[in-house]
């Protein structure tokens, strides 16, 4: 399953420098979610943190 930072990147909605801010901040201490702290500082608008979401490349496909 993808990581939503790689989803929000590969979708255009955050950059790499954006992504290593928010990781450090989770680091740091930050408890919140990486989507939190992306839409918290306006990295990303939260339509496009739920698209991301929604992304098939995101779900886990369980093979039986």
């Amino acid at each position: 399953m993808e990581r939503i930072g790689e989803s929000l990147k590969r979708m255009g909605k955050i950059s790499p420098e954006q992504i290593q801010r928010i990781t450090s901040l989770q680091d740091r201490g930050d408890k919140r979610l990486f989507g939190e702290i992306a839409v918290d500082l306006d990295f990303v608008s939260v339509s496009d943190l739920l698209f991301c979401l929604r992304d098939p490349r995101r779900i886990e496909h369980e093979v039986t």
